[in-house]
């Protein structure tokens, strides 16, 4: 390879040398190795890209793009108390004084050390669009920035000598080597970046840890590993999530090198009626919301994933992040969370790479030497600004000594100045007669006469015994290395106290952690995860569609509507909770039917599966996760639901007017919904169950009549029927419950030790007046074993169920069935009766004494 040289002054150029036509051109031409060219040239290309442009520094955690920004706007004074500028301003300060790069560049870093969901402290306070996820940041010349209150740790003290100062790019002017960085920002913000040959990418993590585990080096520098992970359970991502798996942290933590699963933080809500969705409110590190919609519809569209309806972004600025993904019905929540995992940015993997610079190398670090390079640059910084200060008082010191000695003689001083030739003679005169150094001399010198009224031998005397014990104090911390260290570590916790914020990342310890409505906590420090009991591997995979399974559909007296998750019995006594008074209970499968009665006379079709599901536990199920009916179905203004009854039963229906129907199941196949009884004008059904030919029906009116009998008296009549007279009405009066009682619930009672359950058929009575608003009486309240009234033929009157005391005159609720009974009030809250007060033929108790007898709770 041959090299041309044009040097503009050649003492050994020849006439051969010269070419014609020019007078001072010389060609010299050097063979070299073009290996070797090639060799040297990248190596320097790669030094120059390690050093000056891509990996940070083990001290400040800065890049020195990130530092010459930060520098720049401290010494232009963006403090965050001052108004925002222009990013173009800031960009072309510093491109135009420190980083010989382009305006690009700069503006890239300095818009990722003001994103939130990039750093867990963000360096620059940002005014305007600096970017999301999914989108990039508006022109600097439309953005405006800051200082953001963190990045004056990290900048504080530059002008007390604490860091050396190099030459920038042309010698021109000068900028720091290395931040003082009171804070570890290259463990509190991570890093990444790509030099040539080797990459870098550390994680984020809390502030408060960090700190403390520093404090921890700094205590104790002989500190172990296994001492510091208690303190650094793992690491904490601006955009929260879930860490899956800590043994990759651990590798990292030992070796500089590991890997760990972030996962979404993800709930499972009831989002409409009919529908259960995954609502996605936290999202791995550096994934963003539209990332994760388009890979969810590619993976629907390539038949990856099966389950999803929908997928709807909520995100705005009041309410954070919410990514709606709706479940179709019949399949599992859980499953379908499983293949989100597996095939969308849900889960995700992060790579550690710890490659920093330390003394100008770059070098993969573990956690603890991370640390102890961080506390050596924080030692070094308070050394050296401890060493200025004490520089900076002993020469006011100085000073001030010298002021008090003239002071005392102020008048010979002036006459000393005034009467010498020159300036030089008046300092040899003082120094001479007084004893003064030439500093003390010349300061006394400059002083103007104005100077001299604010001058008092006292607050000189006290000025100087402040700066005494001020130096002895810098001089203490200078002479022991405990000291400086306590100052270290003070300084630190103040940090902490003032920028450290709860951890936002939930560390698991292993994949089979619970990923749903998960009531784990996040470690705190002293607790290295979570679940370490907890057996190694894959959770098994859950099935995709729900089985159709045995279970119950129910119906609150409050009018919530939901399933179980099983069919176990129901308990019929215990604690009770709001809404778990059921008006209705029908059993059937997870993908069956059932149909609703409303008071209309109509009956709806519902899937088993559209409701929602209540928590799968044995006995009484908690109605708190059912919706109101009234938001599952349409409803006619003034039409409720009734109850929940089995479609491949004969149905029994009573009204307000007293017709009784018992209805044929040969409902339409292709409806939703239809008439299961013809009303008359202004009648209404008040109540409905399955009734086979053994069962009793029971008919309580207002004016206190009840009346049973068998359901065999009723024949099964089609839908469109309009039934059949089932009690006969007095005039005024209207009935206010009908039921179904079993057949063993209503037969004839039996003595206790005959071998023979007692019947648990009741019948629950409360008197008031007719007109009164609710709670301006107090009523009386019955309870009596349903076989102590006897039964009567269809169409009678029936027996009367309750006496009417002093300013009663009907009965505001009646309920006949399985005791022990339980009542509901309008807003849930449930109370049970006792098993029996009062007679058939007698009045009841004061409803208050009955409410006082009852308690909270029965078991």
């Amino acid at each position: 390879m041959a090299r041309r040289q044009n040097p503009r002054s050649s003492a050994g150029r020849t006439g051969a040398d010269t070419l014609p036509g020019s007078d001072d051109f010389a060609e010299n031409i050097t063979d070299i190795d073009v290996a070797e060219e090639m060799e040297t040239s990248f190596l320097e290309y790669a030094y120059s890209v390690i050093y000056s442009r891509a990996l940070p520094d083990a001290r400040d955690g800065l890049k020195p793009v990130q530092r010459r920004i930060l520098y720049m706007m401290s010494d232009m004074g963006l403090r965050p108390d001052r108004a925002h500028v222009k990013s173009a301003r800031v960009v072309g300060e510093v491109m135009g004084k420190l980083h010989p790069h382009g305006d690009a560049a700069i503006y890239d870093a300095m818009v990722r050390m003001a994103q939130g969901f990039s750093l867990r402290l963000p360096l620059i306070d940002g005014h305007g669009n600096f970017g999301s996820l999914d989108d990039g940041p508006a022109a600097p010349r439309y953005t405006e920035a800051r200082m953001a209150a963190a990045s004056l740790a990290l900048t504080g003290d530059l002008d007390e000598d604490v860091v050396d100062f190099v030459p920038n790019y042309d010698g021109q002017l000068t900028q720091p080597e290395v931040l003082p960085a009171a804070f570890p920002n290259l463990l509190v913000n991570g890093a990444t970046g790509i030099a040539v040959g080797m990459a870098t990418n550390m994680a984020p993590h809390n502030l408060g840890e960090v700190i403390a585990a520093a404090q921890l080096v700094i205590a104790n520098p002989d500190a172990t590993l296994e001492e510091v992970m208690d303190l650094v359970p793992g690491p904490d991502l601006p955009t929260g999530g879930q860490i899956v798996g800590l043994d990759g942290i651990r590798d990292a933590y030992r070796t500089g090198r590991g890997s760990f699963k972030t996962r979404a933080k993800v709930a499972v809500e009831q989002i409409s009626a009919r529908r259960t969705g995954l609502v996605v409110t936290e999202l791995p590190y550096t994934v963003g919301p539209e990332k994760v919609i388009e890979k969810i519809k590619d993976a629907v569209n390539a038949k990856k994933l099966a389950g999803i309806s929908d997928v709807t972004d909520l995100t705005d600025r009041q309410h954070g992040l919410r990514l709606v993904i709706e479940v179709k019905n019949g399949f599992n929540p859980q499953a379908v969370l499983q293949q989100l995992y597996r095939y969308t940015p849900l889960e995700d993997s992060f790579g550690i790479n710890n490659v920093t610079l330390v003394d100008g190398q770059p070098q993969t670090l573990g956690l603890l030497p991370l640390l102890h390079v961080y506390v050596g640059h924080r030692l070094d910084v308070v050394r050296r600004r401890t060493a200025f200060r004490l520089g900076k008082r002993k020469d006011r010191l100085h000073l001030v000594e010298g002021l008090l000695v003239a002071i005392m003689d102020i008048d010979e001083v002036i006459q000393i100045i005034r009467t010498s030739d020159e300036a030089s003679a008046a300092r040899e005169r003082l120094m001479s007669i007084y004893d003064l150094s030439e500093v003390q001399a010349n300061y006394i010198l400059e002083l103007r006469l104005r100077q001299l009224t604010k001058y008092s031998r006292i607050e000189l005397e006290k000025e100087q015994d402040e700066l005494r014990r001020d130096i002895a104090e810098l001089e203490a911390i200078l002479g022991s290395d405990t000291l400086l260290r306590d100052l270290v570590s003070r300084e630190l916790g103040e940090v902490a106290a003032t920028y450290g914020t709860p951890r936002r990342t939930l560390l698991l310890e292993h994949d089979d952690a619970p990923a749903l409505g998960s009531k784990a906590s996040a470690s705190a420090p002293g607790a290295p995860g979570a679940a370490s009991g907890a057996a190694k591997g894959k959770p098994a995979p859950l099935q995709l569609e729900i089985a159709d399974e045995p279970c119950w559909a129910i119906l609150s007296a409050s009018g919530l509507i939901a399933r179980t998750a099983h069919a176990e019995p129901l308990a019929e006594a215990g604690p009770r909770v709001r809404h778990d008074v059921f008006r209705s209970v029908v059993r059937t499968t997870a993908r069956g039917e059932v149909g609703a009665v409303t008071s209309a006379g109509r009956m709806l079709r519902l899937q088993v599966v559209d409701l929602p599901l209540l928590a799968a536990s044995a006995g009484l199920p908690n109605m708190a996760g059912g919706v109101p009916a009234k938001d599952f179905m349409a409803l006619a203004k003034g039409e409720s639901l009734v109850a929940l009854v089995p479609l491949d039963a004969v149905v029994a229906l009573g009204t307000a007017h007293g017709i009784v129907k018992r209805v044929s199941p040969d409902y339409p196949l292709n409806r939703e919904d239809w008439e299961a009884i013809a009303l008359k004008p202004g009648d209404a059904v008040i109540g409905a169950a399955a009734a086979a030919d053994a069962d009793t029906l029971v008919f309580v009116t207002g004016q206190a009549q009840l009346l049973r009998y068998e359901a065999s008296a009723v024949r099964p009549q089609g839908r469109t029927a309009g039934g059949m007279a089932g009690i006969k009405l007095a005039d005024g009066d209207e009935a206010i419950f009908f039921g179904v009682v079993g057949a063993e619930d209503a037969g004839a009672g039996a003595e206790p030790g005959e071998g023979v359950e007692v019947p648990r058929g009741v019948v629950v009575t409360i008197a008031g007046a007719d007109g009164a608003l609710p709670g301006t009486t107090a009523g009386t309240a019955k309870v009596t074993p349903l076989d102590e009234y006897p039964a009567k033929g269809r169409a009678t009157g029936g027996v009367r169920s309750h006496r009417f005391l002093k300013g009663e005159d009907r009965l505001t609720l009646a309920w006949v069935g399985r005791g022990p009974a339980r009542a509901s009030s309008s807003s849930g809250v449930a109370r049970s009766l006792p098993s029996e007060f009062g007679r058939r033929d007698g009045s009841g108790i004061p409803l208050a004494q009955a409410v006082d007898e009852i308690g909270p709770t029965f078991a």
